[in-house]
């Protein structure tokens, strides 16, 4: 073993990032749903702003885009639970 891997270790040994890091991610977590919401908010604002009827797949542009604000939603809303039912991860 190196010296170089012998240092990580004990650094990752002694890492212990407090109540700051969790003050951190719940701020991370409130912008992501802002985020979220304020997308679904836009995509609702440019379905309706940019209404085209009778226009062959109209639809389709704007539910594109509005599944892929859903699936960022989701991603952000379920990231916090997933790393905490896997425990601590070493580094």
């Amino acid at each position: 073993m190196s010296r170089a891997t012998a240092a990580h270790e004990a650094l990752a040994a002694t890492f212990n990032p407090g109540a700051d890091a969790d003050n951190v991610l719940g701020i991370l977590a409130w912008c992501a749903s802002a985020a979220g919401v304020a997308g679904v908010l836009i995509t609702g604002l440019l379905m309706a702003l940019q209404l085209r009827r009778g226009e062959f797949g109209e639809g389709a542009s704007y539910w594109r885009g509005m599944v892929f604000v859903l699936v960022g939603c989701v991603l952000t809303s379920t990231a916090g639970p997933i790393v905490q039912y896997l425990g601590p991860l070493g580094l």
